[in-house]
């Protein structure tokens, strides 16, 4: 024990010298920057699926083999175009057969008139009876009736001959055709294809009721829907050039999802160095999922700060100050629509707040520091005691 009581009073020498040399630990050196308003685009992100506003399956009207399919599958078609070819001969001669039967009524209907106008002058001499010419008029009657079924029957078999031929109801790509020539189609067959309009196409996505609220109240005294743009961002991370806008929003919220579901229409050209028509052409697909991004139309000006500045707790997120007396004050936060470099601050910080962005996890509450502009060499610490 008494071999390390020279060390010990050694140590006890050596410790005020250091003290003296050293001093004491001054406030820690701190990087600010000064909350400003700049020119800030809202922007809020909600996953969505694109969708052609048109969609049409092409369905079989008679029954009939499939004879020919007159279009390459993926490719655009027009409007009026021919799709598919079934077979004609049958259809042809049931028009044939009801256009007989139409030659046949009006013979009978010719000679029906005949009989009656007979009538009538016999009855006029007083030769003939009126049961007679009664009998003559109702057979007159029957045959005309006669002559319309015929001729119903014959627009009938002209529009089953038509159908025969199946064409494009509205302009847009097509999809795989389900039947291939030889097999029997009917009305009752699944569809034969489908068609999906192409330019503009629709994007569909829900928005909670909360967000919506609060979007309803940022935007509506700025002109609604018409104060925002909707782009949408592709599962490769790029963004879709063109620019879309609301043209829908549900008037009643999802019960099971408690959501708003917003539809927006954009613009879906043929890309630079495609051709028009083939497979392809076009960069939104129906059914495609994206991410919706809703930007204002026009830059606000709103608080930013570093997003480095900003720190969480169970709190919720918050920044230290640098207040007239030089000292480290928290300030609770309310974040808008932020990136990984700055934080939109809608609640919380006034233009010309010193924020704390450097040194932030050396400070505390009420603490005394050492502020210097961010990026700035920290300038020396004064101990307690000391001028400067």
């Amino acid at each position: 024990m008494l071999r390390w009581l020279p060390a010990l009073i050694l140590l006890l020498a050596v410790a005020p010298a250091a003290q003296a040399q050293f001093g004491p630990a001054g406030p820690p050196s701190v990087g600010v920057v000064e909350a400003r308003r700049t020119p800030v685009t809202e922007l809020s992100e909600f996953i969505g699926r694109v969708e052609a506003i048109a969609r049409v399956d092409i369905r079989a009207r008679v029954t009939g083999f499939l004879e020919e399919r007159l279009f390459q599958e993926g490719s655009e078609v027009e409007q009026g175009a021919p799709l598919f070819r079934i077979e004609r001969a049958p259809f042809e001669a049931q028009l044939e057969e009801a256009r007989a039967s139409l030659a046949s009524a009006e013979a009978t209907q010719l000679n029906a008139r005949v009989a009656l106008n007979r009538a009538r002058e016999l009855r006029s001499t007083g030769a003939g009876t009126q049961a007679a010419l009664d009998n003559a008029q109702a057979q007159e009657r029957t045959a005309a009736a006669g002559v319309l079924g015929a001729q119903a029957q014959v627009r009938v078999a002209e529009i089953n001959l038509a159908y025969t031929e199946i064409r494009a109801p509205i302009a847009g790509a097509i999809g795989r055709a389900t039947f291939t020539p030889g097999n029997v189609v009917t009305p009752q067959s699944e569809a034969l294809a489908t068609i999906y309009s192409q330019d503009p196409m629709r994007v569909a996505f829900t928005i909670p009721s909360r967000t919506a609220t609060e979007l309803r109240n940022r935007y509506e005294g700025r002109g609604g829907t018409a104060a925002v743009v909707v782009r949408i961002r592709f599962a490769s991370g790029t963004t879709y050039e063109q620019v879309g806008r609301v043209d829908f929003i549900d008037a009643a919220v999802n019960r099971d999802t408690d959501s708003l579901l917003v539809r927006a229409s954009i613009p879906n050209p043929v890309r630079q160095g495609a051709t028009a028509g083939e497979p392809g052409a076009r960069e939104l697909l129906d059914g495609q999922f994206v991410t919706v991004l809703l930007e204002g139309a026009e830059p606000v000006n709103a608080i930013t700060i570093p997003r480095a500045a900003v720190a969480q707790d169970q709190m919720g997120f918050f920044v230290f100050v640098v207040d007239a007396e030089g000292r480290a004050q928290r300030r609770n936060l309310r974040l808008g629509r932020s990136t990984a470099e700055t934080a939109v601050v809608e609640e919380g910080l006034q233009e010309g707040d010193r924020v704390i962005s450097e040194g932030v996890q050396r400070v505390r509450p009420g603490q005394q520091v050492n502020a210097a502009p961010a990026g700035a060499p920290p300038r020396p610490a004064l101990a307690p005691g000391q001028g400067g």
